[in-house]
């Protein structure tokens, strides 16, 4: 019997986290920025699967929230944040993110 798969073609439960979806074509650009540390004791809510160049990071600091992402690179990582916004429309924004409708 063949494994189910998921929207990436991998099969389920070879990753614990989740993938982002194919970016669509009217998607979204989320403005990334170098992070300034602009949020005190912050900390991961969700993330997206190590496995991809690519990580995600939903963060939050009481009602704040940021997406940070970094690019894993076999020389280093690049790490670039969101501005910090309502913890509400960081939720949101990581939805359209894992739904490909931002980037």
């Amino acid at each position: 019997m063949t494994p189910a798969r998921d929207l990436d073609g991998l099969a389920l439960g070879e990753c614990a986290s989740r993938h982002v979806r194919t970016l669509r074509r009217d998607h979204l650009r989320v403005e990334w920025a170098l992070p300034l540390g602009a949020l005190e004791r912050l900390r991961p809510l969700a993330w997206t699967c190590a496995c991809r160049a690519t990580v995600y990071e939903l963060c939050s600091s009481g009602s704040k929230g940021l997406i940070r992402r970094t690019v894993q690179h076999s020389d280093g990582h690049v790490v670039h944040e969101t501005q910090p916004m309502s913890i509400n429309d960081a939720w949101t924004l990581w939805a359209a993110l894992l739904d490909g409708t931002a980037r």
